[in-house]
C-alpha cells in the first residue's frame, strides 16, 4: 500500500510533467499550443546574463541570446545543452541543427536564436566562462 501512496506522490509531482497541451496534431511537440515563454539572455560587458527559468519537461521553447558587442563574450553550458533536444539555431537567417552544442561565443554584435524541446529534469547552469559572478550566470530548472 506505501508502495501506491509514493507512485501517485510521483505522478502527482512536477518531474513527471506533461507537454503544455494535449491536442498537439501533426506538429506533435512543436505544436504552437505547446510552446513556453521565450527565454532571452544579454551577452554585455558588466551586465546580468538574465534570470533564472523554470522550464517543462516535453515543452518547446525559443531562446535569444543578443550580444552588444562591448565585449567578445561565450556562453557555456554543457549540461544544459545534453538535457535538451536542439530543434536549430538561427543566426543571420542562417538555421543550424547541431547534433550538440557546449557553448557559443560572440566576436561582435549580434543575435542567435535557439528552439529546442526540454527534456532532462533537473538544475542546469548556462554561463560566460571564467566569470564567477552570480550575475553572469543562469540558471535553467527543468521540471
Amino acid at each position: 500500500m506505501r508502495f501506491l501512496a509514493i507512485l501517485a506522490a510521483l505522478a502527482a509531482s512536477p518531474a513527471a510533467a506533461a507537454p503544455l497541451c494535449t491536442d498537439m496534431g501533426f506538429a506533435g511537440l512543436l505544436a504552437s499550443c505547446n510552446r513556453g515563454e521565450p527565454i532571452r539572455l544579454t551577452l554585455a560587458s558588466g551586465q546580468p546574463l538574465g534570470e533564472d527559468v523554470v522550464l517543462q519537461s516535453g515543452a518547446y521553447y525559443k531562446m535569444f541570446i543578443t550580444a552588444d558587442g562591448s565585449a567578445e563574450l561565450a556562453i557555456e553550458g554543457p549540461s544544459f545543452f545534453r538535457a535538451i533536444w536542439m530543434n536549430e539555431i538561427v543566426i543571420n537567417g542562417i538555421e543550424i541543427r547541431p547534433m550538440a552544442v557546449d557553448s557559443m561565443e560572440f566576436d561582435k554584435a549580434g543575435e542567435a536564436e535557439l528552439s529546442f524541446i526540454a527534456i532532462k529534469p533537473g538544475a542546469h547552469v548556462i554561463r560566460i566562462p571564467g566569470s564567477h559572478g552570480e550575475s553572469q550566470q543562469i540558471t535553467v530548472q527543468i521540471q
